[in-house]
């Protein structure tokens, strides 16, 4: 079943020029965009889902909602993260600090419906320093061990991402996701009973300029999202981001009305108002879900580089040119 609804280039463009969407350096402003949307009853069911990220609050920023989203349609998914996020966030020390990350990390994952958590415990912001080579590696068996069908993490061709975690991590698994498919890398594999299994497709989010030709209807899991970012209380610009500015506001005789009358209230309104719509591109370094979706006639939407399984033309044309003998 196709989850694809195409809508005219021209106007895709104009209103994503709306928003404040950069093109990437070289891309053509009529490039086809696609908006998919929720699917009912379980269409994926049987298929796996791979969500990957560096720390504990990327996925939660940036893709929660289209996560939540396969999730609800059936795919099987796991969590993947890359460091321990140890230099991240809150903590009386550098081991609390690890503690409350994965504390967090665990959460996301119940938020969002996936099954379970691998850690691959790489430094924070030292990922540069580890060999990419490892991190294939470690990032293949995975891919080959559950079958990965999609994946979900931060575009290897984003531009002017400055954090080194971010980056690597996204050529590993792009690089990782091409060689699982082949049966001459890492062969010792097969001998433990995996075998070669190739992902098909990919959901590439970024926090700059890049090249965007998907957009994720999330109205329906928008609540899912706040979710995975309230389970971020140690880092990150949502968790009780909310009942403290509240707080704040308080003391210097003021309030927000938009932030209700209790904490909890606040926490759940600052991330769905000031993270995800109003001040976003300052939290986040991205446009405004709520804007990103009207412009496409959406209530709130996610936008990523999108790849799918490759098409043969091949078989098209001996399905409709071949004879018989």
């Amino acid at each position: 079943m196709h989850r694809r609804a195409f809508i005219n280039n021209s106007i895709g463009f104009a209103a994503f020029s709306q928003t404040g969407f950069q093109l990437i350096p070289g891309q053509d402003p009529t490039d086809e965009i696609y908006i998919e949307r929720p699917q009912a009853g379980q269409p994926h069911k049987g298929k796996v889902l791979a969500v990957i990220q560096p720390h504990c609050d990327d996925v939660p920023i940036f893709a929660a909602g289209t996560v939540a989203k396969l999730i609800k349609e059936g795919y099987t998914g796991y969590l993947i993260r890359t460091t321990n996020d140890d230099h991240a966030g809150r903590g009386e020390t550098l081991g609390d600090v690890i503690k409350n990350n994965s504390k967090d990390n665990d959460a996301v994952a119940e938020a969002l419906g996936l099954q379970k958590v691998y850690n691959l415990n790489y430094r924070n912001h030292r990922l540069d320093e580890v060999s990419i080579q490892e991190i294939k590696a470690r990032l293949i068996f995975l891919f080959r061990l559950l079958k990965v069908d999609t994946l979900v993490c931060y575009d290897p061709w984003g531009h002017y991402e400055e954090n080194p975690d971010h980056y690597v991590t996204a050529r590993a698994v792009e690089a990782a996701r091409w060689m699982a498919g082949g049966g001459r890398d890492y062969p010792e594999h097969m001998e433990a009973g995996l075998s070669p299994h190739s992902v098909q497709e990919r959901y590439y989010f970024a926090r700059g300029p890049q090249l965007v030709n998907r957009i994720v209807d999330i109205g329906p899991t928008l609540e899912d999202k706040i979710n995975a970012n309230l389970a971020t209380v140690t880092q990150g610009p949502s968790g009780e981001h909310g009942a403290r500015l509240q707080e704040r506001l308080a003391k210097e005789g003021k309030y927000l009305p938009i932030l209700g009358n209790d904490p909890d209230t606040a926490n759940r309104a600052y991330i769905k108002h000031i993270v995800l719509d109003i001040d976003s591109q300052r939290l986040r370094g991205v446009p405004s879900d709520r804007e990103v979706g009207e412009a496409f006639g959406l209530e709130w939407a996610e936008r990523f580089h999108y790849i799918g399984p490759d098409e043969s033309k091949l078989d098209n044309y001996i399905a409709e040119q071949a004879k018989r003998k």
